[in-house]
This record gives structure tokens, sequence and C-alpha cells, in this order.
């Protein structure tokens, strides 16, 4: 009895070889894995995005990270696409609503960075407590500023942890181990999750250290803004490391302008690569550090994401 090789689908008058489109850079084993199952891969992060419509029709699966924007005619253009591989965690790159009518099966990889994105926002939580970034710049320009750098310890101190699913749950237990006191809540009812659930005001009046870790979901479009910054605690500092959109930039312009924010760290901005005049606003203030969406960037993260959407895709194929 003929068994067909893993990449090989069987199709009437003969077989054809599965194909995978790699569409924005990934780590290499994950790539590897797929071409050792025999599937023709496609390495196109080099090629313009909006040459992508031209080559997607002919593949059965992609994988797109946050450069892609897997919506609209690219979607409609991946007409014999059957698996979406996203090494990562947020969605919002993908029409996920369409995937599901035409019946495209969707994976993140949502396990891979959680420890890099909690790494990332509690090096931020490092960097607001004391002014690491300030006192770099300032003895490479040859001042020796050292009594206007005095900082804080995290020690004591509340941090409140604004989702408190994978990463801000990851974030709670490292703060927890500095002797952070740790109070979180969430979008959704979380049974298991953060030290010391709150409800969202409670969290905001009680925090010296805010940290987001909520999805970019209708629901929390500028899920902080005038009236949540207006409940926070006076000199608080704001980490984000989640979705841009997520914290309305002006508002928190507005905030750290009157004082009411001491400091923020953000990794994730409104539109990115930034444009938006709100996020240019922000990072002229020296109140503000920020870095362009490094959050999953370690060898390590990457590479899991790469390992686990490859499998996710593999899983998929072997079923057709």
């Amino acid at each position: 009895m003929f068994k067909r090789s893993v990449g090989i689908l069987k199709i009437f008058g003969g077989f054809k070889i599965l194909k995978v489109l790699i569409a924005d850079k990934m780590g290499q084993k994950g790539i590897d894995l797929l071409k050792e199952k025999g599937y023709e891969v496609k390495e196109a992060w080099d090629i313009p995005k909006e040459d992508l419509p031209d080559i997607i029709g002919d593949y059965d699966a992609v994988i797109v990270r946050s450069a892609t924007k897997l919506k609209g005619d690219l979607l409609e253009a991946a007409e014999n696409l059957k698996v979406v591989g996203r090494p990562g965690i947020g969605l919002d790159n993908v029409d996920v609503e369409k995937c599901k009518e035409r019946g495209i099966i969707v994976h993140n990889t949502p396990n891979a960075t959680t420890n890099t994105v909690a790494e990332l926002a509690l090096a931020y939580l490092f960097a607001l407590a004391r002014p690491i970034i300030r006192a770099t710049n300032t003895i490479k320009d040859g001042e020796w500023a050292k009594k206007q750098l005095k900082g804080n310890e995290l020690a004591g101190k509340t941090l409140g942890i604004i989702g408190c699913g994978r990463i801000g749950s990851e974030l709670g237990r490292k703060a927890d181990a500095l002797g952070m006191d740790v109070i979180g809540c969430d979008v959704i009812e979380i049974e298991e999750a953060c030290i010391g659930q709150c409800s969202l005001e409670e969290v905001l009046e009680q925090s010296d250290y805010l940290s987001v870790h909520v999805p970019l979901i209708p629901s929390t479009k500028h899920y902080l803004s005038k009236e949540q910054f207006d409940i926070m605690k006076e000199g608080v500092c704001l980490v984000n490391c989640a979705r841009g959109g997520v914290v309305d930039e002006e508002a928190l312009y507005n905030a750290i302008k009157s004082g009411k924010v001491r400091g923020a760290a953000i990794d994730v901005w409104e539109e990115e690569p930034i444009q938006l005049e709100s996020s240019k606003k922000l990072l002229k203030l020296d109140e503000v550090i920020g870095s362009p969406h490094i959050g999953a960037q370690t060898d390590e993260g990457q590479e899991r994401a790469g390992i686990q959407a490859a499998e996710a895709i593999i899983e998929e194929l072997e079923k057709l």
C-alpha cells in the first residue's frame, strides 16, 4: 500500500508537493523543520510586501510575523491557503474572522516568547526606577551628574499588572521575587493569574508602577486614556510591551506633562514604524524611554517561536 511522504499531497491524477511561504524572517530551525518534512519552502521576507499578492496564491501555508498584514487583497489572493503560522502572540495583523470563514487554520505561538517579553518589561521597570539611560548619555557627554541621577528601589513598591495572561503572570512572578507587591486585573476573568486580583480602578489607584499586557482588540483600544490616567497615583511609572493602541498616546503625553506620570517605557506604538505625531511627541520627552517593538527579539524566543509555528503547520498539513 502506498504511503505518501509528509510533504506530498495526493490529488486526482498524481501528487502535489505542498508549498510553504515564509513572508517574514523567522528562526532557521523552524525553516529547517519544514524542509526536512519535504515541503517546498519559499523564503520571501526580502520580497516587497506589495508583490506578495502575486505569489501567495500558489502556497498551501504561510508564515507571517507583524510586518506582513494578512488581510484584504493579500488574503484574497491566497486562494489555496490552508494554514497560517504566526511566530509570536498578537494576531492583529491577520484577518482571523475571514480566515475562519474560508476554513483557513490560524496558529500563533503564545508560549514561545512569554519569558522574553516579561524580561523586557522587567528591564524597563529597572530603567524607570534607576535612570540608567540618562546616566549613560550624560557620562558619554562628559557630564558627572551623580547627584541629579538619584532613583528608587523597586522592592516595597506596588506593581500593577494590566493583563494577567502568560506574560503578565510571568512578570508578576519575577517582580514578586524582587520584593514588589504585585496586584493585577484583566479584561477577562482569570481564575489563576497574578497575585492579588483587583479591579482596574483599584490597580490604577494603588500602583507605583503599571505594566500593560492585554491584546489589542476592539474593547481594549485606548484602554488607558484620560479617564484612567486621572485615576492613577501621582508620579506613577508606566510600561507598555503589549500593543500600541492599548494606550492613548495623546493622553499619556498630557499625563507626563502634568506630572501625573513620572516616566514611561514604551516598546509598542499606535502606528509602526512610527509615523504619528503623538508618538514623535512622546519620544521628545526626557521622561520617556522607548524601543522599536523588540519585546520578542531574543535569539531564544525567536528560535522557539519559529519551531512552534513550523510544528503547527506540519501538524495541520499532515491532516490533508
